[in-house]
């Protein structure tokens, strides 16, 4: 009951409480999107008398995808128990919330254990997919290895970020992020370039300063005084607890994993559209500098939702309809605004981007009419991402899912491969304008039913 008193969510002025929670995850989501950067910046640069600076950027970017499956597991539990945490606090059960934040703390054990037996015995066989070249393949096996074996460290920090963050806490967790960002930038030359290990000595970097992170936040959370307390003592999963978590860390999880298999398809189809391995390899280089790229963009959204969820669901477990409504009209605002600088970018500087990665000649030709096409999506992806995370919010994760999967799979991929046929690989990138206007008319379509069924009649 304390706790909840104290709280902001329910009580400080909106506008202030929204920047004052989202400003500090926003920055925490941009140090993030710097790991995956940093490391593709620094790789491509490093070559030796067996692979160029291009095949080791193919490597990282090949073994990208289940790097996501890994990220979209960790975060994908983490807003679980964020969503479960604060709408506990928002209806006063103090004890719920601190169980809810204990099961999440076990549960990312499991999910590492889980991570270490697929980079024992898949890592291989997945790369194998994407080349035949055995100098790339090996770099590529490599990397992501070393990058699922040693996950605990990303597990915890996603996990414990979140606990925090539910409580309105958004400095501690960006700090942790920030030391651990800054801690990789130095680590990476010194492993890829004086040590000469150079993919798999960017995942070593990677791993150390995501241990580094999650070791503050272990500090933050249990030397000091929390609104929250995991209690390891005596600890006993309960099958109700852990079913409210995944209700929403499921649906949440497969929405970030199917970011994953989406990159595989479109890899996949740029392969159909063309013929000379050269053009393949460079074109997937485009797509996954792209990929990388685009995070600078949607992180600052994702961290304003990182602040916008926990308000949400505190004031939906208070009944509270007028700072419920208010909060997501401002953050729709909010991301509109981040999304038109974006677009204002890919449009303008798209080759300054590409040669951040040392983009070649083939590439820039292939990627500066991509990210100009792709990035006139952002528009429509800010609303669609606020709606879907205020579903999260909400506990109905399912639906956030649908318009993810609507997005991505049933959408994009389909029209990605039609346009390929028949207009070739520069056609491609418009797949990306279908997918977001779809699912922009299905956020819309659901938000509007879940605000007709839950939001009109709160508080009556």
């Amino acid at each position: 009951m304390e706790g909840t008193k104290q709280n902001k969510m329910g009580t400080a002025p909106m506008f202030r409480l929204i920047l004052g929670m989202s400003l500090p995850a926003m920055f925490s989501m941009l140090i993030q999107a710097l790991y995956n950067i940093v490391d593709s910046m620094f790789v491509s640069n490093y070559s030796n008398s067996i692979l160029t600076g291009n095949d080791s950027l193919l490597s990282v970017n090949i073994a990208y995808p289940l790097q996501m499956i890994l990220i979209s597991v960790a975060v994908g539990s983490g807003v679980g128990v964020n969503s479960l945490i604060a709408r506990r606090l928002g209806a006063r059960h103090q004890e719920q919330a601190d169980s809810a934040a204990t099961h999440g703390f076990f549960l990312t054990f499991i999910d590492w254990f889980i991570f270490v037996l697929i980079g024992i015995f898949l890592a291989k066989p997945f790369i194998s997919l994407y080349t035949n070249d055995q100098a790339i393949m090996d770099a590529s096996v490599a990397y992501i290895r070393i990058v699922l074996i040693g996950s605990l460290g990303s597990n915890i920090t996603c996990m414990l970020e979140k606990v925090l963050q539910s409580t309105g806490n958004m400095i501690m967790p960006m700090l942790s992020q920030l030391t651990g960002a800054v801690i990789n930038i130095i680590l990476d030359p010194i492993f890829i370039y004086t040590f000469d290990l150079g993919v798999a000595g960017a995942a070593i970097a990677t791993i150390i300063a995501q241990h580094i992170s999650a070791v503050l936040c272990l500090f933050f959370l249990f030397g000091k005084k929390q609104l929250v307390k995991i209690h390891v003592k005596g600890f006993r999963f309960r099958a109700e607890t852990v079913k409210n978590i995944y209700v929403v860390a499921l649906p949440a999880m497969v929405m970030q994993a199917i970011g994953s298999f989406m990159v595989m398809g479109i890899n996949f189809i740029i392969s159909l559209a063309h013929d000379t391995v050269a053009a393949k390899n460079a074109a997937t280089n485009v797509f996954g500098v792209y990929f990388k790229l685009q995070s600078f963009v949607f992180m600052p959204v994702f961290g304003l939702n990182n602040g916008m969820v926990p308000i949400v669901s505190y004031n939906y477990g208070a009944q509270n309809k007028k700072r419920l409504t208010k909060t997501i009209k401002l953050a729709i605002m909010y991301a509109v605004c981040i999304m038109f600088i974006g677009i204002m970018l890919f449009q303008f500087i798209p080759d300054v981007l590409l040669k951040l990665f040392d983009a070649s000649d083939h590439m820039l030709e292939i990627g500066i009419p991509a990210l100009r096409v792709i990035s006139l999506s952002f528009a429509f992806a800010g609303i669609c991402i606020v709606i879907s995370s205020s579903l999260q919010a909400l506990g109905h994760g399912f639906l956030s899912m649908m318009i993810s999967i609507t997005r991505q799979l049933i959408i994009l991929l389909p029209s990605a491969y039609i346009l390929a046929k028949f207009g070739g690989i520069h056609a491609v990138w418009w797949s990306f304008n279908i997918a977001e206007i779809g699912s922009l008319t299905l956020s819309l379509l659901f938000f509007k039913h879940m605000y007709n069924k839950i939001i009109k009649h709160l508080g009556e």
